[in-house]
């Protein structure tokens, strides 16, 4: 029983799940930033760029036998991936440091604690 019980404290864990929460949600966010490359970027900024290489599709881009359109398109989606949560971590600094920028004043026990030790090394 104690193996089990290990593993059950290990598997429950706050930060166990807590990274386990995040996976799921980094899977539906690359959902989400793929259908914003394949269905909005690529026909609305790369269709004249395509249209000038004689391919309709990203994925069709080809250099000689090498084919290099999904590379470009993995790229594109690392970079706005790599764009966005680097917003998001950057509000979430400046929030901390405006928390941190005001520090809790004592409590009236804590300053009367104070008082008392600064009395007692008198």
């Amino acid at each position: 029983m104690g193996f089990i019980k290990d593993f059950k404290d290990f598997a429950l864990k706050g930060n166990v799940v807590d990274l386990a929460v995040a996976v799921i949600i980094g899977g539906a966010f690359g959902a989400i930033v793929s259908s914003l490359v394949d269905d909005v970027i690529t026909p609305l900024l790369l269709t004249p760029a395509l249209k000038a290489a004689n391919a309709e599709n990203l994925d069709q881009l080809t250099w000689g036998a090498v084919k290099y359109g999904k590379f470009l398109s993995a790229i594109i989606k690392f970079l706005i991936i790599a764009f966005i949560l680097f917003v998001i971590i950057r509000a979430m600094k400046s929030l901390q440091k405006e928390e941190a920028a005001a520090p809790a004043a004592p409590s009236s026990t804590d300053q009367l604690l104070m008082e008392i030790r600064d009395e007692l090394k008198k």
